[in-house]
């Protein structure tokens, strides 16, 4: 049975030790990694796929994608200890580390302030940013529909990050600090790896490779020496 008191204590334990600001090194990153995680067999198995680019190029140049056992049940708010075990498993399979993460999910915009982004980057130390679909907390004002709008995400008097609209009929991003980047510079950074998607090309390629799409598999055609 899962200890629910001790996860919850471990989450505020380890939301303590996100650091909020840029922690940053003063070059930009050679490399910038996308992560997506998702569930196979009916929730049996924890998929993981790591997408590493180079910057500022945008080009792919490495992935990895893990899958093992799904080490707990789905537990609303808690979705990260289901979620990383996959994802140090990808991780390790990389051959060239990245500067900083783009995370499919959320960094602090969480009830407890650990997301998957958060939990993630911690482990690895490494700066990450969550970049995810849905609100899990917090409010914001209402969006006009214009490509670019923006509102600060708020929740019990802090900020936890922004709410953009990335492109035109799209529902927005929710980008917030992973950990060791400030929440502008998630926002910023998010905004410098756009190619005309929904989702910056960090996961925009990690859910690709995680869902064997069409463009990752065109991708698989035309470089044929890369291999997982």
């Amino acid at each position: 049975m899962t200890d629910m008191a001790a996860l919850r204590a471990e989450q505020l334990r380890r939301a303590a030790e996100v650091i909020r600001y840029d922690d940053l090194p003063a070059e930009p990153p050679a490399f910038i990694a996308g992560a997506d995680v998702g569930f196979e067999q009916e929730g049996a198995v924890t998929r993981a796929a790591i997408a590493i680019l180079r910057y500022p190029s945008l080009e792919l140049v490495e992935y990895q994608v893990a899958r093992i056992a799904t080490v707990m049940p789905y537990i609303p708010g808690f979705l990260s200890f289901r979620e990383y075990p996959a994802l140090l498993a990808a991780w390790a399979q990389l051959q060239q580390k990245p500067g900083l993460i783009f995370v499919d999910g959320h960094g602090i915009s969480h009830p407890r302030r650990l997301g998957v982004a958060s939990h993630f980057g911690l482990l690895v130390d490494v700066p990450t940013v969550g970049v995810a679909k849905k609100r899990l907390c917090g409010k914001f004002a209402p969006l006009d529909a214009a490509v670019g709008a923006l509102a600060p995400l708020e929740d019990k008097g802090e900020q936890l990050g922004w709410v953009w609209r990335s492109k035109a009929r799209c529902n927005p991003l929710f980008i917030s600090t992973g950990h060791r980047v400030g929440a502008d510079s998630a926002l910023a950074w998010v905004q410098r790896c756009m190619a005309g998607y929904r989702l910056p090309e960090p996961t925009r390629w990690a859910d690709a490779i995680a869902s064997r799409r069409p463009a990752f598999q065109r991708w698989l055609q035309q470089h044929p020496e890369v291999s997982p």
